[in-house]
């Protein structure tokens, strides 16, 4: 199975998705640790996928959003995007809207 499949099976297989560096409770960096604080505090039912666990997920994330940087948040499979994108939606409470969608 391709690096792509797995990611896709993951994000098909939930309807949140955070590819973060660590894991919600023990986030790795600042960034990750913002994104799952924000969608804790929305409520949201989420899977973190530790993308320091796999140097090819790691990589292949990126590849596979055209995004450089993690952590990166998929809502009912569309990429939403990277922390600064995640916090202003979330002070706009669009984030919330389409959580809740």
């Amino acid at each position: 199975m391709s690096i792509e499949t797995k990611i896709q099976d993951m994000i098909d297989s939930h309807s949140v998705v955070l590819f973060m560096k660590g894991t919600p409770d023990f986030p790795q960096c600042g960034f990750s640790g913002k994104v799952a604080h924000i969608l804790k505090q929305c409520g949201a039912q989420f899977e973190g996928v530790n993308v320091l666990m796999d140097p090819e997920l790691r990589q292949g994330i990126k590849d596979f959003s055209k995004w450089p940087t993690i952590p990166q948040l998929y809502i009912r499979g569309q990429f939403v995007g990277g922390c600064d994108i995640v916090s202003e939606m979330f002070e706009s409470g669009e984030l919330q809207q389409l959580l809740e969608s």
